[in-house]
């Protein structure tokens, strides 16, 4: 209960320090060469600002505004920028870039000249003021430096680690002197025994299931509570990055090719039962299968379901903009506003149940490496 406090009190210090933080944007956007501030009207405009908003970023952005003298403000939060750079280590806020992606604020520091673009750190090189682009718009006269910045998709994993340690931790404590959990523990109690008795032990088998139980509990919380933070306003889509899917892939990978009996091996490497000539031909087919196309399976399927989703919700979202001149805009925003309610409450659903497609291929994917083979 101490190790929860601590935990409590240390996220509270950074909460608050991060929120002394927030900033109004009072520079106009420089950049945007339109009449109408910068607001998000035209059907590009809006498909620029979902794409960006699936992005991962370097700050929190919680909303924008037109000010009376036709500025455009942002009003958010910055976060950490940490880069090594050629000449080392370099760090400072994220603020200091006023919100630019696009590479014309120019951020100095230790004599170095970086530009943030597309949320990518770039490095000028020597004697560049200016980053110049070429047809594609790529950086002809800067290069990408390594970024260890705790961006938007870091503190949503920091957020969703606090919460299953401080969750489960209350209910091992619970367990210790109380037959049946209450509060949290009470709520917890059903979810992990769902996971033990309908993905675990179906998959994996009596006998071994409950040695992977803390990693299909892990992944089976992160992937939820980061799926339900992905529909807050805040703007989370951490399981919408493809490096984050990949990740996870990777550890279920690592798991059941570490784990692998050695009927598993001898059925990969050297199936029994079927001509020599075929079995070095299977052995790579089953390798493929294996080692690329599963993890392929699990990183591509929870990738896509999550950023489609986002996508579909945004995008009805700004039918109140590109509807109102048919319907007006109480029509608009009514039309907008119900069908966003209703994709919404199906997301709530998806996030569950992507939660528990990738646990449950996982599982299934560790019992068929485990699997002891009878010999008759």
């Amino acid at each position: 209960m101490k190790i929860a406090q601590k935990s409590i009190k240390f996220l509270t210090i950074v909460a608050i320090s991060l929120f002394t933080t927030l900033s109004f944007a009072s520079e106009s956007n420089k950049t945007d060469n339109q009449n109408d501030g910068g607001r998000v009207n035209t059907k590009q405009e809006i498909n620029d600002y979902i794409k960006h908003h699936l992005a991962d970023s370097h700050d929190f952005s919680l909303f924008s505004y037109t000010s009376d003298a036709g500025e455009r403000k942002h009003v958010g939060f910055s976060l950490p920028v940490i880069v090594w750079t050629s000449k080392g280590l370099v760090t400072f806020m994220s603020s200091e870039f006023h919100h630019n992606d696009d590479g014309h604020v120019i951020v100095e520091k230790d004599g170095l000249k970086l530009a943030k673009i597309h949320s990518k750190i770039y490095e000028l090189d020597n004697g560049a003021t200016q980053v110049s682009f070429d047809e594609t718009h790529h950086a002809k006269n800067a290069h990408k430096v390594l970024d260890f910045s705790i961006t938007k998709s870091v503190v949503g994993i920091l957020i969703a680690a606090f919460l299953i340690f401080f969750g489960f931790s209350k209910l091992a404590k619970q367990y210790k002197s109380k037959a049946i959990p209450t509060g949290l523990g009470r709520a917890l109690e059903p979810l992990v025994l769902y996971v033990r008795d309908e993905i675990a032990r179906p998959n994996i088998g009596e006998k071994k299931y409950k040695k992977f139980m803390p990693y299909l509990l892990t992944v089976f919380f992160f992937i939820w509570i980061l799926n339900l933070m992905g529909l807050t306003p805040i703007g989370f889509n951490v399981t919408g990055q493809i490096a984050i899917t990949v990740c996870l892939a990777i550890f279920t990978l690592i798991i059941y090719i570490s784990n692998g009996s050695k009927d598993f091996w001898m059925h990969t490497l050297w199936m029994p039962g079927v001509p020599k000539l075929l079995r070095p031909i299977l052995a790579v087919l089953e390798l493929a299968g294996y080692l690329l196309i599963k993890p392929f399976s699990l990183l591509v399927r929870l990738f896509a379901n999550i950023t489609a989703g986002h996508s579909v919700v945004m995008g009805i979202a700004a039918l109140m903009l590109l509807l109102k001149a048919e319907f007006g805009t109480v029509g608009a925003t009514g039309i907008s506003f119900f069908l966003t309610l209703f994709l919404t409450v199906i997301e709530v659903l998806v996030a569950f149940l992507q939660a528990f497609i990738f646990t449950m291929l996982s599982a299934l994917f560790i019992g068929m490496a485990v699997e002891e083979h009878e010999h008759h």
